[in-house]
């Protein structure tokens, strides 16, 4: 098995943990935290999923048609789940909102993501 098709796999995993994550918030911590640190749950878990979804279809566009630019989209794509929802759970779990400063890392990662799976995409249009 190629390891885009094994990174794909370990994101579709995140997608379910994302799932599961954002059930947790909505009734596990509705009544432990402020309505602001349950939005920003939310908002770490939303775009935790979104995220691991993208990084399934670059994995596995890097598998299909060996693109560098797409294996690179999804690994940017991880890194900003860790970094940006990380920080966010983190934040909401242990109330330090220093953590909130790492999610702008995150960010970055996901934003250079969708640029290399441009980048891919871009590059496949041109040999197709």
């Amino acid at each position: 098995m190629r390891a885009e098709w094994r990174l794909a796999a370990v994101a579709a995993g995140l997608g379910g943990l994302a799932v599961a994550l954002g059930a947790f918030g909505a009734h596990g911590l509705e009544d432990a935290v402020t309505p602001d640190r349950l939005d920003t749950w939310r908002t770490g878990a939303q775009y935790h999923l979104a995220h691991a979804l993208a990084a399934v279809v670059a994995f596995g566009l890097a598998a299909v048609r060996s693109a560098g630019a797409a294996r690179w989209a999804g690994r940017l794509f991880l890194a900003g789940v860790a970094l940006f929802s990380g920080s966010l759970y983190a934040l909401v779990l242990l109330d330090l909102p220093v953590l909130g400063a790492v999610a702008p890392l995150g960010g970055l990662s996901f934003v250079a993501g969708w640029a290399a799976l441009a980048a891919a995409l871009w590059r496949l249009g041109e040999t197709a």
